[in-house]
């Protein structure tokens, strides 16, 4: 397409080479380019976290950042916080705890979660509400989120392990 650039982009701990236009969002790219759809477009406006993706270890909303500005940074999915057909401790909590109804905000909470662990392995139930103040549900009430999460504070650190889909 025209006025489209090869940009490179590190995701999931993988590197890959797209062309992309200079006012592409990096969900565009995410999910039309390298098929990455566990990150969703919810609102559009950054508001609502559905399209989080971790960029450099932090959470952003992948829908209002230009892919353009995405390149030479560590973006992370949810598809890439563990390996193939495996889950990671919070996905196996999500599921544990009966946080995930419809799904279609719990990779970005999960993400957002991760984050948090990574940077602080035992939250309060206060930095678990701020670290996920970006990130809106509409069909669980949060409680059974908090919960997952707080399952694995102290144990987990945010880092995956082995544990198998059943």
């Amino acid at each position: 397409m025209a006025g489209e650039t090869a940009m490179r982009f590190r995701v999931n701990g993988r590197d890959y080479q797209v062309a992309a236009g200079p006012t592409e969002r990096l969900l565009d790219v995410l999910r039309a380019r390298l098929g990455l759809t566990g990150t969703k477009e919810g609102c559009s406006t950054g508001q609502c976290g559905a399209c989080t993706v971790l960029l450099d270890g932090e959470p952003g909303a992948s829908c209002m950042v230009l892919a353009a500005d995405a390149v030479g940074r560590e973006i992370t999915t949810i598809e890439g916080i563990a390996p193939p057909g495996e889950l990671h401790p919070l996905q196996h909590a999500f599921l544990e705890h009966g946080a995930v109804q419809c799904g279609f905000c719990t990779p970005g909470m999960i993400l957002s979660a991760k984050a948090l662990l990574d940077r602080k392995p035992k939250p309060s139930d206060e930095d678990i509400k701020r670290a996920l103040v970006g990130n809106l549900c509409r069909c669980t009430g949060y409680r059974k989120i908090l919960d997952a999460i707080k399952s694995c504070a102290g144990s987990t650190r945010g880092r995956s392990k082995r544990v198998k889909k059943r």
